[in-house]
C-alpha cells in the first residue's frame, strides 16, 4: 500500500501560513488554482492512452513534533481504510476493475496518493483519490488494525540492510532532529498514536489551500478542473475561499542555511551476511544551483560502470558487487554519499580505496570525460524518465508542492551541460573534504 522516501532543522519553528508565489510553467503545461486555493497542475502527453494523477500534500514527517512522529504515514495508511460512501472494499473492488495502478507514499516533506489509469477512467481515479482525503472516516478500529500493518511494515524495513543503514546514516548526521527520524516512526512512536491524534492530523493539515492535484497523459485540463472541483466539494472542503499556502517549514522567506552533520560512526548489527556501509559527508540544499554539478560529481564516483569507485572497488579490486554514490537534498538539509555492500573481511580494504578515491576527486575534481560522461547519462535519464506519464506526473506535483521552479527539459538540459570540469571540481573540493559520518551495519 505505501512506500517511504525520502524535516527541519532541529529548533526551527513553522512560519505562518503565506500565500505561495506561483512561479512560471514551461510550455504544454497548465496550471489553475481554485478559490479554495486548491491548485491543479497538468500536462498533455500526445500518442498516449493512459494517465496519471497525483494528490500531493505539503505535510510530511518533517513537519511532525516528537509526539507525533510517524504520524505522516500512520495517515496515509488510514486514509485507504473507507470513507462517508466507499468501505475500504469498495475502494479496492472500483479501481481493481478498472485496472487502476494506486499507491501512496510519505516523505520528509509531502505526502502524495497517486494513480495511473487508462484515459477513460480519470473520472474515477480523481473522485476516489478525492473521496479518501476529504471524507474519510478515520473510525478507532481502523486505527488500531492499520496500527500492527505499520508495526509489520517497520519490521519489514529493519529486515532490509540497504533501508536499516540509510537510516543509521541520516541518524548518525542529524541526530534527534526531524531529519534524523525515520520516516514511518518508530515501534514505541506508532504504539503510542491515538486515534484521535491521526484525526486531528488530518484536520489540520489535509486543507484545500496546501494540496497540489497533478496529473499527465491523455488529459484535457479543464476536464481536470472540472473533475477534482467536484471530487474535493465534499463536507465544506472547498468551501473557504484562500490563497494556496506554503507547507510550514518548506519556503521561508529565504531558504535555509544547509544544516551541519555530526561526524562520527554509528553500528548496528543485524543478522545479514554482508556488512552494509554508507561514508558520506554535508551535501547542498534543495534549490542550490549547483545541484546539476552535484548530480555530476555523484555519477562520476559512483553512478555507472565507468564510474571510479565502480571501477576501483569492484573491477580493479573485486571487493564487493555493488557500490554506488548518492545525493540527498532537502530544503534545510543535504547530504553527499557512497554506500557499499561488502564481505566482513573485506569492509577497511574498502573504505580505504573509497576514502582515498574521495580524497583524490577532493584534490583535482573529475576530468573533462568523466564530467561529458556524467552529463550524458543526467540526460539521458531525464528525457528517457519523462517518456513515462508516472514520472511526469510526479515531476510536476513535486515541483508545486514545494515551491520549485519547474524548468522544462531543454532548460535543464542545458544547464547541465553548461556544468564545467572546473565547476565540479569546485564542488568537489567543499563537500567531500568536509566531517565524515559512517553508518555500518554488521552481521551480528
Amino acid at each position: 500500500m505505501t512506500s517511504l522516501h525520502e524535516h527541519a532543522p532541529a529548533g526551527q519553528q513553522p512560519p505562518a501560513d503565506r500565500p505561495v508565489a506561483l512561479q512560471p510553467l514551461p510550455a504544454g503545461v497548465r496550471r489553475t488554482v481554485l478559490p479554495s486555493g486548491l491548485r491543479i497542475v497538468t500536462e498533455h502527453v500526445a500518442g498516449v492512452r493512459s494517465a496519471a494523477i497525483g494528490v500531493w500534500i505539503g505535510v510530511g514527517s518533517a513537519h511532525e513534533s516528537p509526539a507525533l512522529h510517524g504520524g505522516s504515514h500512520f495517515l496515509e495508511h488510514v486514509l485507504f481504510k473507507g470513507t462517508d460512501t466507499r468501505s475500504a472494499l469498495d475502494i479496492s473492488v472500483q479501481l481493481d476493475e478498472v485496472g487502476a495502478e494506486v499507491n501512496a507514499f510519505t516523505a520528509k516533506e509531502y505526502t502524495c496518493f497517486h494513480a495511473r489509469v487508462l484515459d477513460t477512467d480519470v473520472p474515477l481515479a480523481i473522485d476516489v483519490l478525492g473521496d479518501m482525503l476529504t471524507s474519510s472516516s478515520i473510525t478507532d478500529e481502523d486505527v488500531e488494525a492499520e496500527r500492527e500493518v505499520i508495526l509489520d511494515e517497520i519490521a519489514m524495513h529493519d529486515d532490509d540492510p540497504d533501508d536499516v543503514v540509510h537510516n543509521l546514516f541520516a541518524e548518525q548526521a542529524w541526530g534527534d532532529t526531524p531529519y534524523g527520524r525515520p520516516i514511518a516512526g518508530t515501534e514505541t512512536s506508532i504504539a503510542a498514536l491515538t486515534a484521535e491524534q491521526v484525526r486531528e492530523f488530518w484536520r489540520a493539515h489535509y486543507t484545500a489551500p496546501g494540496i497540489v492535484v497533478s496529473a499527465a497523459g491523455n488529459v484535457d485540463h479543464d476536464e481536470v478542473v472540472r473533475l477534482v472541483a467536484a471530487a474535493f466539494d465534499r463536507r465544506g472542503f472547498l468551501d473557504r475561499t484562500a490563497d494556496p499556502v506554503a507547507a510550514p517549514l518548506l519556503h521561508a522567506p529565504a531558504r535555509p542555511a544547509v544544516q551541519d552533520v555530526r561526524a562520527g560512526t554509528i553500528v548496528a548489527e543485524r543478522g545479514f551476511e554482508q556488512v552494509n556501509v554508507v561514508l558520506g559527508r554535508r551535501g547542498l540544499a534543495r534549490g542550490d544551483e549547483r545541484r546539476f554539478a552535484m548530480g555530476i560529481l555523484t555519477t562520476g564516483l559512483g553512478g555507472g560502470t565507468s564510474s571510479r569507485l565502480f571501477q576501483e572497488v569492484r573491477e580493479r579490486r573485486g571487493l564487493a558487487y555493488s557500490v554506488y554514490a548518492f545525493t540527498t537534498q532537502h530544503v534545510g538539509a543535504g547530504l553527499v554519499g557512497v554506500g557499499v555492500g561488502v564481505l566482513p573481511s573485506k569492509v577497511d580494504a574498502t573504505l580505504d580505496v573509497v576514502r582515498r578515491e574521495l580524497e583524490t576527486v577532493a584534490e583535482r575534481g573529475l576530468d573533462a570525460d568523466e564530467v561529458r560522461r556524467g552529463a550524458g547519462q543526467l540526460r539521458a535519464g531525464l528525457v528517457m524518465g519523462l517518456e513515462d506519464t508516472a514520472s511526469r506526473m510526479h515531476r510536476l506535483g513535486k515541483a508545486e508542492i514545494v515551491g520549485d521552479r519547474l524548468l522544462d527539459v531543454d532548460a535543464v538540459i542545458a544547464r547541465i551541460d553548461a556544468v564545467t570540469p572546473e565547476d565540479v571540481a569546485a564542488l568537489a573540493a567543499e563537500v567531500l573534504r568536509g566531517p565524515e559520518v559512517l553508518a555500518v551495519v554488521r552481521p551480528g
